[in-house]
């Protein structure tokens, strides 16, 4: 604020002495004598400050003029000038403006004409290691590969460029299908800037998708350093590698560390079922069955799932159902109301021919929650009570076209998924699979199965008597082909 004021100030002051000295200049009464050649020259104050002043612009001119002449005659004489500047000025300009419209023609989409304004930067401006990042990404647009290979490979002879064209050639790897290279080149990438999240991203994906768990290890890592990753998630993806590893551990040829892996993973993620399923089996195997039994007591409070039910069984794989029963009610107290606990329990009374046990357990699933599971264990219940053939095909009917019940879905997705895996078969997604619901879709069936249960007439109250002789068919198994097609 006070410059700006000093400054109008001192404009001020400047236009009042040029106005004070030419009012002075008018008031004097005598003129300037000039005499040259014998010619004498009589000139106001006014007019002499002027012609002063056209001089002074004369000799500018002429030095300008003076300095244009030397300037060309070393022009020509081979040396760099203005002359030779304008025109490199003028070049610049022109090749600048080119990568300008070849960004234009990019975010456009349009990669033929991108490629041409590239190329004509290239004519003017001399530089490839700026113009070849324009023509590689152009000549990908355009659908040229060849051309944008050269161009990457070119861009690799600078170290300023070399990150990007081995990006660049990376991502052409990755499209074609060739996995190995583009490994190799995310391993250089990753050498060069280890702390970039989207190379990190990407060697962490082609490291899992080639099982070399122990480098992608290292790679989340490197995620954790470079402050791309919470620490929880961290230990969680951390637990999923280490899981990976351990995957020898039933291989009799497996060494300790191996062995050791499972119960690494559990420890750093108690919630990863398929963690505490192996640890536990490690540990049966070491003969260490308390603490087998720990671990997946511990994982059970997280979440009841079968795999641990089925690894808590062989923790003793050759007690008698009786005795599995009793072992498993310390386990059920847990949770005793969750569904996956009463489908556990209630299919524990079923081998154990405790039928009226096993309903119980079972509660209200049935009606209430109706999955082909609990509807497959309620079918076993009637048949084991002595139900008619009739009430167990009703059953069965139903499961077939029930819910399927929690599976392992993707979260990205929504595949399902047949057992746990570190990366969906399906997108590819790392750690996205959940022990959840999948989302059911309604619609017709191909075969029509949604039809079973109004096809399956429910059981007369009065059986007509078996005549002598008849051979029993209660004990045998249903045929659900031969259901339908009696409906039919």
């Amino acid at each position: 604020m006070l410059w700006s004021l000093l400054k109008i100030l001192i404009f001020v002051a400047f236009v009042a002495v040029l106005t004070l000295g030419a009012g002075m200049l008018l008031d004097l009464q005598d003129g300037l004598l000039l005499q040259i050649a014998g010619w004498e020259f009589t000139l106001s104050p006014l007019v002499a400050v002027i012609g002063a002043l056209v001089l002074v612009a004369l000799v500018w001119l002429l030095m300008k003029l003076v300095g244009l002449i030397v300037a060309t005659l070393r022009f020509l004489n081979g040396d760099e000038t203005a002359i030779s500047r304008y025109f490199d000025r003028n070049r610049e300009r022109k090749g600048y403006q080119a990568i300008a419209d070849a960004h234009i023609a990019l975010a456009a989409g349009e990669g033929r004409l991108a490629l041409m304004r590239a190329q004509r930067a290239e004519r003017f401006l001399g530089k490839p290691e700026l113009t070849n990042l324009i023509v590689a990404q152009a000549a990908e647009v355009a659908g040229d590969g060849a051309r944008a290979e050269a161009a990457w490979r070119a861009l690799l002879q600078h170290d300023e460029t070399r990150f990007v064209a081995i990006q660049g050639l990376m991502k052409q790897r990755l499209e074609a299908g060739d996995t190995d290279t583009a490994l190799a080149l995310a391993e250089k990438a990753f050498a060069l800037k280890p702390k970039h999240a989207p190379t990190q991203d990407i060697l962490l994906h082609l490291q899992s998708g080639k099982s070399d768990w122990k480098g992608a290890r290292a790679t989340l890592g490197a995620k954790l350093k470079a402050g791309a990753l919470p620490k929880d998630v961290y230990r969680r993806r951390d637990a999923v590698l280490a899981l990976q590893e351990a995957r020898v551990v039933f291989d009799e040829n497996a060494p300790i560390e191996a062995r050791e892996a499972a119960i690494e993973a559990n420890r750093k993620s108690p919630d990863l079922i398929p963690a505490a399923a192996m640890a536990a089996r490690s540990l049966a195997l070491k003969g260490d069955r308390k603490g087998a039994t720990r671990v997946l007591r511990k994982a059970w409070e997280g979440q009841p799932h079968p795999d641990l039910a089925a690894a808590f069984a062989e923790i003793e794989p050759e007690e008698t159902p009786a005795a599995r029963l009793k072992r498993f009610a310390t386990l059920a107290a847990i949770h005793p109301d969750h569904d996956e606990t009463r489908l556990l329990m209630a299919e524990l009374n079923v081998a154990a021919e405790d039928f009226p046990a096993a309903r119980r357990a079972l509660g209200d699933m049935p009606t209430r929650h109706p999955t082909q599971r609990a509807l497959a264990v309620m079918a076993a219940v009637e048949r084991g009570e002595g139900a008619d053939d009739a009430v167990v095909r009703g059953w069965l009917a139903r499961a077939l076209v029930a819910p399927r019940g929690p599976q392992w879905c993707c979260d990205k997705c929504q595949a399902i998924h047949s057992e746990w895996a570190p990366i969906c078969d399906n997108c590819g997604g790392f750690d996205t699979l959940s022990w959840r619901e999948p989302v059911e879709t309604s619609g017709k069936s191909a075969t029509g199965a949604e039809l079973l249960p109004l096809l399956v007439q429910p059981p007369a109250k009065e059986q007509p008597k078996e005549e002598p002789g008849a051979p029993e068919d209660k004990d045998e198994p249903i045929d659900l082909a031969a259901v339908v097609r009696g409906a039919n």
